[in-house]
């Protein structure tokens, strides 16, 4: 089922293990269906747009149905794919979901004393709006009549590992080298941290520091315990963090613990008094005193960005002078994800020239 501003990586990479393991086998183990709630086109988070095969309204006999949902999840679904699901799951239909879509189950209930796996941008928000989910940091969960995924290409390993259970692992390791993948991830397998995955690997130490720091938001360690718990002294912590990160230890847990406000500015309804207690602020007049120093602006109009998104009718630019295109209504549509402008225009990413077709 597409959730309007899904991930189309997401889809492919669900749906193209069961297409390659149907040509493998030379028959048709499986067969899909791209579901809308009315059948009207599901548009992705870079604005292409997508014709379903058919509606949640009509009659259908799924053994699985997976929720591939992408960018603003929690304003992008309504009532009626919620009433929906909760059909499914008084039927035992086996559930599933990718990206952020695990937002979208757990609004129905039906994580409810399940653990879960979302893409990292969205667990906040889940944990947050369901206490009663367990949500965890894995690539993807497995578990009873439920199966949920992260973001990016990992729908691809959590289907393979689906492929070897059913099928063997001969035939999911076929799939896996039809698409060049080199290494089937497992489940348990953790998402990537903010840091640089290869710096991490090089410097366990900055690492392991960096992970205490992301798991004692509310409650910020000290730097001497924080120091001790990572088995180093606290000048070899600073050292870490200033030759491989360039800033010191307090700067980088500021940085986690704002960036945290952020998804929970733009992703839940908290209040602001409660977003600085979360993230470990003494008072709400310091956490904004810091989110503006750091983010260069106050709290409230990170919350005014969601409340009162831009439209996009009326943009234009030098080289577009009538209708926006695809990819500048995409850009506008992210205007609400945490992550919006975070390599902004003091340290934008490497341009490049022409266009795609």
């Amino acid at each position: 089922m597409l959730i309007d501003n899904f991930t189309l990586i997401a889809l492919a990479t669900a749906v193209e293990p069961l297409r390659m393991a149907n040509q493998l086998a030379g028959a048709e183990l499986y067969s899909w269906k791209l579901l809308t709630v009315e059948g009207e086109a599901a548009r992705a988070s870079d604005g292409i747009t997508m014709l379903p095969d058919a509606s949640i309204r009509d009659e259908h006999d799924f053994d699985l149905v997976i929720v591939v949902a992408g960018i603003d999840v929690t304003r992008s679904f309504s009532p009626k794919e919620v009433s929906w699901l909760k059909q499914l799951s008084r039927r035992h239909v086996l559930l599933g979901a990718v990206c952020t879509g695990a937002y979208v189950l757990a609004s129905a209930g039906l994580l409810d004393g399940y653990s879960c796996s979302a893409h990292w941008e969205c667990l906040e928000a889940i944990q947050e709006r369901f206490p009663r989910v367990q949500t965890n940091n894995h690539l993807f969960t497995v578990q009873r009549e439920r199966i949920t995924c992260t973001g990016g290409t990992v729908p691809m390993h959590m289907m393979l590992s689906f492929l070897a259970r059913r099928h063997g692992q001969e035939l999911s390791n076929a799939v896996s080298h039809m698409f060049v993948c080199d290494r089937v991830r497992e489940e348990r397998e953790q998402q990537p941290m903010p840091m640089l995955p290869k710096l991490a690997c090089a410097q366990p130490k900055l690492a392991e520091a960096a992970q205490l720091m992301e798991a004692n938001i509310e409650e910020p360690i000290e730097l001497q315990e924080l120091a001790t718990l990572a088995g180093i002294s606290r000048r070899q912590l600073e050292r870490l963090f200033l030759k491989h990160l360039g800033c010191t230890p307090s700067r980088y847990y500021l940085r986690i613990r704002l960036n945290r406000a952020r998804r929970l500015l733009k992703q839940t309804s908290c209040s602001i008094v409660e977003i600085a207690a979360m993230c470990g602020f003494v008072s709400a007049t310091h956490f904004s005193r810091c989110y503006r120093k750091f983010m260069g602006r106050a709290p409230k109009h990170e919350r005014m960005d969601v409340t009162t998104p831009e439209t996009t009718d009326n943009v234009i630019t030098d080289t577009m002078q009538s209708l926006p295109s695809s990819s500048m209504m995409a850009l506008h549509r992210a205007r609400v994800e945490p992550t919006y402008g975070i390599f902004g225009p003091e340290n934008p990413p490497p341009r490049s020239s022409g266009t795609m077709n």
